[in-house]
């Protein structure tokens, strides 16, 4: 952290994040979508704010959408999500070399989500390019890797 910004390398994430990535699941049929992550800095905040939307590529119809916010906490980053489908969860990670691969520490579901019981993510910051992944475990399926997008810093 430096003294001129409380999100010290945090704040190479801001901005808008424009791209598509593809899904995958033992459970359901390959999947395409657009995706765009914004990262919303709160001045003298030592968080970003978080919101990532996806859509269908040919229809344009809204797919996913989740809410949030990544802080520093220490030493460590943690990523805190509500998803409109029933779930909240609390990831934490180091931020080493643009990377945070968070492992989750808590995730709560409301009575009537799916069985998800395991949710991990990375992110990967290269410069103007955001790779992201997701691992999730559902039901009787082991954690398993469901997501992957590119994006690119929009102007």
């Amino acid at each position: 952290m430096t003294d001129t910004d409380p999100l010290g390398e945090l704040a190479d994430f801001a901005g808008r994040w424009v791209g598509g990535g593809d899904g995958h699941y033992p459970t359901i049929e390959d999947f395409t979508y657009d995706e765009t992550i914004e990262f919303t800095a709160v001045p003298g905040k030592p968080f970003l704010m978080y919101v990532s939307r996806t859509k269908n590529p040919g229809t344009g119809q809204p797919m996913h959408t989740e809410n949030g916010y990544i802080r520093l906490a220490g030493h460590d980053v943690e990523l805190l999500v509500s998803q409109p489908t029933g779930f909240v969860e609390i990831q934490r990670s180091r931020l080493t070399h643009g990377v945070l691969d968070f492992t989750l520490v808590h995730l709560e579901r409301s009575p009537h989500a799916k069985p998800v019981h395991e949710l991990r993510r990375r992110f990967v910051l290269d410069g103007d390019e955001l790779t992201y992944d997701l691992w999730m475990a559902h039901a009787q399926t082991p954690l398993t890797h469901h997501l992957h997008a590119t994006l690119r810093r929009a102007g």
